[in-house]
């Protein structure tokens, strides 16, 4: 294989919201909702809305905070969505936007221009629209050449657009080609559901990847990928365009419509994922003939902390010290494809020339990416 990382950007928007602060909008909503539904709940035709609780969050999850595009209307128990202003079909969208600042950022640490681009795929869960694409949108705004288009498998986008991008160099299509994941992932969750009001947060990531030949010796060699799906509903959106708002209906978390938001049955999910993502790992590093104990880091998708410790246990056959599988939720939350790429992008300066390491995505579908690497 002759396709190299060279390197990756991130956009990390300007406001956050501490578990303290979500935990404390939601339950002054149950508080209103139970107080509104008082009768029913007496007569047992509703269920009374229980609290929510920053140490049920970082138990559950390991999450403490996030970051997110549009704060104020989330806190409001009145609203709890984000509210983005539309723009005008010639206005930049909010996707394009955040996905340029990302893929700006990696071609500035890769000294690298937007006319040195062969291709953009924008690689993420939820587009903002059908199209036209947003990476054709992105190519346009950043200058770049070639061609462009979007894909989406989940939290598995990234790994597979950069999979993608491998096989578009090694066939000759591109010589460069920028991966880029802007996920907005506050836009399709329920923030009235206490049991999924605080899993995603919002940010881009980019990921750069160009042939040998344009790279010094920096970066990563890709030296190997493995990619797999097997169909499940235990995590599902079905929000999509083929939906219809009625006119009195504002965004997406409106009456009406949160039975078209994220969803998951997390028990299952950690049941089925966590063996299938072990056992990708072991058996993709066995055929490749890597020795386990050769691994310097895994930078996993950061859906949950006590699913990436457990992945990595089985994978390493012991207990490790999590620098070996950094971790972002604490500050990022989920923020479904760009998760591992975060968890790259900060941690992994410190890899030395030769060692090799893995980035590793899964989520719905079920869907899981593999790219083995190598530190040049």
């Amino acid at each position: 294989m002759s396709a190299v990382i060279t390197a990756t950007g991130l956009w990390t928007p300007p406001e956050s919201i501490s578990n303290e602060e979500l935990v404390a909008s939601y339950n002054s909503y149950a508080d209103k909702w139970n107080s509104e539904q008082a009768e029913a709940i007496a007569a047992g035709t509703a269920q009374a809305l229980t609290h929510s609780s920053p140490e049920f969050i970082e138990k559950a999850s390991g999450i403490k905070s996030r970051y997110v595009v549009s704060k104020e209307p989330l806190l409001d128990i009145n609203i709890m969505a984000p509210h983005i202003p539309a723009r005008g079909n010639d206005d930049l969208s909010l996707m394009a936007e955040i996905a340029s600042h990302a893929g700006r950022d990696a071609l500035t640490r890769a000294g690298r221009s937007a006319k040195d681009v062969d291709a953009v795929i924008v690689a993420c869960s939820n587009l903002q629209r059908a199209y036209p694409a947003i990476s054709i949108e992105v190519q346009n705004e950043l200058g770049a050449g070639g061609f462009a288009f979007d894909m989406n498998v989940a939290c598995a986008s990234a790994t597979f657009g950069i999979e993608t991008a491998r096989g578009l160099i090694a066939s000759g299509q591109a010589k460069s080609v920028l991966v880029i994941n802007p996920e907005i992932c506050t836009g399709h969750i329920n923030f009235k559901d206490r049991d999924g009001h605080f899993i995603f947060g919002d940010v881009a990531t980019a990921v750069l990847i160009e042939h040998e030949s344009r790279a010094d010796d920096r970066g990563w060699n890709i030296i190997g990928s493995k990619l797999v799906t097997e169909f499940s509903n235990n995590i599902r959106n079905n929000f999509g365009y083929l939906n219809v708002c009625a006119p009195e209906d504002d965004g997406l978390n409106a009456k009406g419509l949160t039975d078209k938001l994220f969803r998951q049955r997390g028990r299952s999910v950690f049941k089925e994922v966590v063996p299938m993502v072990a056992n990708l790992i072991s058996d993709e590093l066995a055929n490749m003939g890597i020795e386990k104990s050769k691994i310097k880091r895994m930078w996993l998708h950061q859906a949950n902390l006590n699913m990436n410790t457990l992945i990595t246990k089985k994978v390493l056959g012991k207990d490790v010290d999590m620098v070996y599988a950094p971790v972002v939720l604490d500050e990022y939350a989920n923020t479904s494809s760009a998760g591992s790429i975060i968890a790259f992008h900060k941690y992994s300066d410190d890899i030395a020339a030769g060692e090799t390491a893995l980035i590793c995505a899964f989520g719905a579908g079920y869907s899981a990416g593999l790219v083995v690497l190598e530190k040049r």
